[in-house]
């Protein structure tokens, strides 16, 4: 089989890469074409375009970068048709993805979705989109199942996919020794995988450790951003540790989390957290009128309540971060009340790993 995939960004390349990896055990024959990054060119994605060229966040951001998005678009939609797939397999990328559903849609190729839109989040109605033009969907959000029944579509979970990841890592014996550290208490800063996430969160985030000398804090860097976006931390001698993000939680005491896959990661992880998340003004001001779920991060929203604190927008602040930090820190109470939610958290995801699940389902869809 002739597959094409897209995934936009670092983690949808993961998890992109790890179905690869999957459908090859299927299917030993099995080719892969698309847009993707590392981890999907490492299973053996040949490249149409890298998913760097194409990562933007925020509803302004995106609009200011429309033109770019507008030229791989039309880039993809041809390299499509050129190599006239079995199968179309999305993950993740909602914007983006959504739009090449249409057109494969309508050009006949067969549509798989792996981690869908967040369409309960804000505007439902694209779920009906959704519906239209996309043959099969896999959920990586136990919740989702029972929001796409409303809308007539009965879709699979599989589990989530960090699962795998977590599966298949193994800590450094020698964390410490190999990063220079010492054996204060860990407190991790993981401001993110994108730039404008490092540029957004970076300063606060290191804004808060004059009020923690007892411990040391260490930041989860990613390697193939520009170095000087790390520059307000290097000033002040923090340490950064690059592409270890588990090794570090494995580590750490408590954290400080970009909202993304990582809450959700860090909880895994059974890492207290406080969640946090800043972007422009015009892009929180449209965020504020369209989303209509109560939280953001993913901890909060497979919970359907509040484990961990979020502090977003205004509410992040050197002070707001650091007085939640110090309870998770002080309070036998508080950090009970996270793991008694982390808990509940692991049993709603099952365990299921996902890559393997929907590489089985897909090979199953395309046999009918």
């Amino acid at each position: 089989m002739k597959y094409y995939i897209i995934a936009g960004e670092r983690s949808g390349d993961l998890h992109a890469g790890n179905l690869i990896h999957e459908i090859k055990k299927l299917d030993p024959k099995a080719s892969f074409r698309g847009m993707g990054g590392d981890y999907a060119i490492k299973e053996g994605l040949s490249i149409a375009a890298h998913y760097d060229k194409v990562a933007l966040m925020g509803f302004l951001e995106v609009v200011l970068g429309f033109r770019k998005v507008l030229k791989y678009l039309s880039l993809i939609k041809k390299d499509l048709l050129a190599y006239h797939p079995d199968a179309l397999i999305l993950v993740d990328y909602g914007g983006f993805n959504m739009k090449i559903a249409k057109f494969a849609k309508a050009n006949g190729i067969t549509v798989h979705y792996f981690i869908p839109p967040k369409v309960w989040a804000w505007n439902q109605k694209r779920a009906y989109k959704l519906k239209e033009t996309v043959d099969h969907i896999y959920s990586i959000l136990p919740f989702e199942k029972a929001f796409f029944a409303g809308f007539g579509m009965d879709i699979h979970y599989v589990g989530n996919p960090l699962l795998d990841e977590i599966a298949k890592f193994k800590h450094h014996d020698f964390f410490h020794q190999k990063n220079a550290l010492n054996y204060q208490p860990i407190i991790a800063l993981l401001p993110g995988s994108r730039k404008q996430e490092v540029r957004n969160m970076l300063s606060t985030m290191v804004g808060v450790i004059p009020q923690f000398p007892n411990a040391q804090f260490v930041i989860a860097g990613v390697a193939n951003l520009e170095a000087k976006l790390y520059q307000p931390a290097l000033d002040l001698g923090v340490k950064i540790v690059f592409d270890q993000t588990y090794d570090l939680l494995h580590h750490a005491t408590a954290a400080v989390v970009t909202s993304g896959t990582a809450t959700l990661e860090t909880a895994l992880f059974r890492v207290p957290q406080v969640v946090v998340y800043k972007t422009s003004w015009m892009s929180y001001a449209i965020a504020r009128k369209l989303i209509k779920v109560t939280f953001i991060s993913l901890v909060n929203l497979i919970a359907g309540k509040e484990v961990v604190k979020e502090l977003i927008q205004d509410d992040m602040s050197v002070e707001k971060v650091s007085l939640e930090l110090n309870t998770i820190l002080t309070s036998t109470l508080r950090k009970a009340e996270i793991f008694d939610g982390y808990t509940e958290i692991k049993e709603k995801i099952g365990e299921k790993m996902a890559s393997e699940e929907t590489a089985r389902l897909i090979a199953i869809g395309m046999k009918k």
